[in-house]
């Protein structure tokens, strides 16, 4: 008990330390108390932040800031754009004929799972059978109730996202355009002995800048990849499937695994256990394959390697704490504890 007392005397005796620990309490009080407030405002941060690295790298060939901040950021209203009115129709087209076709994929399924009592009774059961493909069911009409829900409640979405559509861009400009003047804004409210802070920050920065912007582009080159393939091999729902296996990999290791399972099903819904179903399957396994081996090594070189305990147990914290956004910033606030632990003062300080 008296090397713990002694330990925390000796941290609250170092004002950098009392400092970064008021920080990193606030900041969580902040995000637990107010993050449904502020979530455009924490929405256009993150935002802003991927634009930084483009107009950096325009900088760097000399283009004024004022410029390089206009040029990125009509590039993002016209991304926007082809995402409202190109993208999400498109989506919302094609996802409706699937769940629209579920009923007839369960009926197919529930012929394949009767086979199954026959050649191997020893396993299973037509009543087995029976009471899975019932449960299924059950489900799928709870999922349908669900949303439903949601759409009575569509008004209330319909506000939330034109304040979103009004505000955020406005944020996003002003974010890019004011930051050395919000940066040193900020910087006069830290005291003077805040070397702990400016350390954690430099390599919270240098990291979750690269992963950011490293996901953004994993994102945009494993949907293509997956949309020619798809389109190609004539899978159904092309659209639909790429956007799920694109937006997977911001899931650690979970997300792949989860994704596959409607690309397998609706290839063999479609094929059955046929060399087209082979062949797209062996071509996903290769787009996954690159991925893993070749395009996250290269992107994300500059990022230090977490291990993948640390992500997991990153990803069961922060999920359980904010849900599907906890997941998707797991290994960024991991990068942030770890750049704590990094920074944290491992010698006993001097009390004089």
């Amino acid at each position: 008990m008296k090397m713990i007392t002694d330990w925390f005397r000796q941290q609250a005796g170092n004002p950098q330390v009392v400092f970064l620990t008021l920080f990193l309490l606030v900041l969580f009080v902040i995000v637990v108390l107010m993050g449904n407030m502020l979530a455009p405002l924490l929405a256009a941060v993150v935002i802003a932040y991927l634009l930084e690295g483009l107009v950096v790298l325009l900088q760097r060939s000399r283009v004024p800031r004022v410029f390089a901040v206009l040029l990125v950021y009509a590039a993002f209203l016209f991304f926007v754009m082809l995402i409202l009115f190109g993208l999400l129709p498109l989506l919302s087209t094609q996802a409706t004929q699937f769940v629209q076709q579920i009923p007839s994929m369960l009926n197919v399924g529930q012929e394949v799972l009767l086979k199954l009592p026959e050649k191997y009774p020893e396993i299973t059961s037509a009543q087995q059978i029976d009471e899975i493909m019932v449960l299924i069911r059950v489900e799928l009409t709870s999922w349908g109730q669900r949303l439903l829900s949601v759409s009575l409640a569509s008004v209330m979405g319909l506000i939330t996202i034109l304040i979103y559509l009004v505000l955020m861009p406005i944020l996003i400009f002003f974010l890019m355009k004011d930051k050395e003047l919000l940066v040193i804004w900020m910087g006069r409210l830290a005291p003077g002995e805040h070397q702990l802070v400016s350390q954690v920050w430099s390599e919270v920065d240098r990291q979750i800048g690269n992963y950011v912007r490293g996901k953004f582009w994993e994102i945009l080159i494993v949907w293509f990849a997956c949309l020619v393939t798809f389109s190609l091999l004539g899978l159904q729902y092309p659209m639909l499937l790429s956007v799920l296996v694109g937006l997977s990999v911001l899931i650690p290791f979970v997300g792949a695994a989860v994704v596959t399972i409607p690309v397998v099903f609706v290839a063999w819904f479609q094929w059955g256990f046929g060399s087209e179903f082979v062949t797209l399957f062996i071509a996903y396994l290769v787009i996954q394959a690159l991925d893993g081996n070749l395009l996250v090594p290269t992107l994300f070189s500059e990022v230090n390697n977490l291990h993948p305990v640390a992500i997991i147990t990153a990803v069961l914290i922060f999920g359980g704490l904010w849900g599907v956004l906890g997941i998707f910033f797991a290994i960024p606030l991991a990068t942030l504890v770890h750049a704590v632990l990094n920074a944290w003062p491992r010698q006993p300080q001097d009390l004089a």
